[in-house]
């Protein structure tokens, strides 16, 4: 062991700035924090070659005074707190200051700041930790950033960083994430000299979504508002048609901090259990007010990490609020044949030959557009053939103050015109009991998709999908109520495994019999099987069995209550009705029935959908009824 010797300051400041300065990303995160705590409402942030070249980051927030200028520079220098104890109560983004000593060792930097006290500002120049100027000048109230040549003083850190464009993807990511936290604050950001990102400050966090994301993704967010005695969240989640393959669309925020959890990422995903497919991440901009007595906070230096000391009680409130508002919502993918789909006061229907003819016999072709007129008579009004009758059958006093939907009908030329009321369609939900009496089942086709007309739309059933979800939640119900049955079987299916197979089933054998499964040792690695679950008699219990082991193989310890969520919604896709199978019309009927009745009714245990919608609207279009 070599001898132990005190390192000097400039060493030690660039070991600290390497907890804090990773990339160009992690000044512009600190310094727009800083920014934030300064309470400006403006933030511009331009960079050069991906921030390696130069960052310049401006706001109007209420400055740096003369005096602390210097000492802001200096190590474990904050205006936030005094004591150790005041760490419990820090609400701010970031403690003034304390990130600018870790930048200014390993790059050179130049403050420009004035607060609304003075009539003069700063000008403040600090190199690889070395003041190299300080002067008056007359600038507006507010601070300015310029940082330049990133790692100039430590060459080696310079070799990891990567192409100005991927730096600038880092950078652009960052100012996004600050954006859509604080709706309130108008941010523009350039590269070279391009705009990437502008939000107006307007405080509309959809706005923010939209200049960011774009209208196709918030055309489909839900907003979410909900509370309890220690923690709010706010914001908008997607439907299940916004998501992608990996994490980068989900956005949380805590106490108007952007960072990374583990526990958050996990309660929101477990929130979209069952309605996204495998390997799909949702589209989140949840912002969380918790109570600062249930946070750790700056745990990494980069304070991006967070530690929660009761997730116990947060992890729940996540997911469950995010679950009951996505099956609050219906949840049922409309198909747009079109990108962009025109309104309907503008459309024109082209009527077949048959049809002119008519119009022209009645004389009903004055304007052009009597084809729209129908349309808005018979099909855009919700009005029943009873109603037509019983207003028919009044005179035009009593007639006028019949209503349909809360709307008035008017008498014309002592004829009762009901249909001829422009009525708002307020179609019932599909899934509602109301809705299911008018469903018109049209028939099967593939032996996979069951056609449903219900109003103006056309709803397609994946059977497979439906009778697994009916299943699933069946299941899952049963076990929730101690219900599961099991059916003995004699003679018992005999298993015979491998070591590392009779290990897991000797691990896991309290958990298969939960599920209804009854196993017991049959000599060395055999096992037998006497009983399986009474839902699951028709299938080969052997093949789910021996699946199921396979699936466990990566596990380690207890199965967690997710592993055999996972292992029931298996066996429900193994005991449902397959694609390629004909189905009467009484069974489609019954099954229908059964997965209209379910809580959330929209996609199987797996995510896929269960049912998809195509209006009439798109399907005239196709057919070029619609011009």
């Amino acid at each position: 062991m070599g001898n132990i010797r005190e390192l000097d300051q400039s060493t030690i400041n660039q070991i600290a700035a390497g907890e804090v300065v990773e990339r160009p990303s992690s000044i512009v995160k600190e310094l727009m924090e800083n920014s934030i705590d300064a309470g400006a409402t403006m933030i511009s942030i331009e960079i050069e070659e991906g921030g390696t070249k130069s960052i310049r980051i401006t706001d109007n927030g209420k400055g740096i005074e003369k005096d602390d200028v210097r000492i802001a520079f200096l190590r474990h220098t904050t205006s936030k707190i005094k004591t150790a104890l005041d760490l419990l109560s820090v609400s701010s983004l970031g403690f003034r200051g304390e990130a600018l000593s870790s930048i200014a060792a390993v790059c050179q930097v130049e403050l420009l700041t004035r607060t609304a006290s003075n009539m003069e500002g700063i000008r403040y120049r600090i190199e690889g930790g070395k003041e190299v100027g300080y002067d008056e000048i007359g600038i507006p109230v507010g601070t300015t950033f310029i940082v330049s040549n990133i790692f100039f003083n430590t060459p080696a850190r310079r070799k990891f960083l990567r192409t100005a464009q991927t730096e600038s993807g880092y950078v652009s990511d960052i100012v996004e994430k600050i954006a859509l936290s604080h709706p309130e604050i108008s941010i523009s950001f350039k590269s070279n000299g391009k705009v990437r990102v502008h939000t107006s400050g307007n405080g509309s966090l959809k706005d923010v979504i939209y200049s960011i994301y774009g209208k196709e993704i918030t055309e489909n967010i839900i907003e979410i508002n909900e509370q309890n005695d220690f923690m709010s969240i706010t914001g908008y989640i997607g439907k299940a048609i916004v998501s992608k393959g990996n994490r980068t669309f989900e956005n949380y925020f805590i106490n108007g901090r952007y960072i990374k959890s583990n526990i958050i990422s996990k309660a929101i995903e477990d929130g979209y259990k069952f309605i996204l497919m495998q390997h799909k991440y949702p589209f989140t901009v949840l912002n969380f007010e918790i109570n600062p007595e249930f946070l750790d906070v700056n745990v990494h230096p980069s304070k991006m990490e967070l530690r929660f000391r009761k997730s116990e009680k947060i992890y729940p409130m996540i997911s469950e609020c995010i679950n009951d508002t996505l099956i609050e919502k219906p949840n049922i993918i409309d198909v747009k044949l079109e990108k962009q789909s025109e309104k309907r006061e503008n459309i024109k229907y082209t009527p077949e030959p048959f049809e002119t003819k008519r119009q022209h016999i009645l004389g009903d072709t004055d304007d052009g557009n009597s084809s729209v007129r129908e349309e808005t008579l018979y099909n855009k009004t919700t009005v029943t053939p009873s109603f037509i009758e019983e207003a028919n059958s009044l005179d035009n006093s009593k007639a006028s103050k019949i209503t349909q939907k809360g709307k008035p009908i008017v008498a014309k030329e002592g004829v009762v015109p009901p249909i001829q009321q422009e009525v708002t369609d307020v179609y019932d939900n599909f899934l509602s009991d109301i809705a299911k009496p008018k469903h018109k089942i049209i028939g099967q086709v593939f032996d996979t998709y069951w056609i449903v007309q219900y109003n103006e739309k056309m709803y397609i059933i994946d059977q497979h999908a439906a009778h697994e979800k009916v299943m699933f939640e069946s299941l899952m119900e049963k076990r929730k109520t101690r219900q599961i049955h099991t059916q003995m079987i004699s003679p018992p299916i005999i298993l015979n495994l491998s070591m590392n197979e009779a290990d897991l089933i000797n691990r896991y054998l309290q958990n298969f019999k939960e599920i209804g499964f009854e196993i017991e040792p049959f000599g060395g690695q055999d096992f037998a099987v006497r009983g399986v679950p009474t839902d699951l008699y028709t299938l080969d219990s052997q093949e789910v069995l021996i699946e199921i082991i396979d699936n466990l193989s990566n596990e380690s310890g207890k199965m967690s209550p997710d592993i055999l969520t996972d292992k029931i919604a298996s066996m429900s896709c193994k005991a449902a009705v397959k694609g390629n199978s004909k189905m009467s019309f009484r069974e489609a009927d019954e099954l229908i029935t059964q997965l209209l009745s379910l809580e959330n009714p929209y996609n199987c245990p797996h995510g896929r959908p269960t049912i998809i919608s195509m209006s009439k609207y798109e399907l005239e279009k196709k057919f070029k009824r619609i011009i």
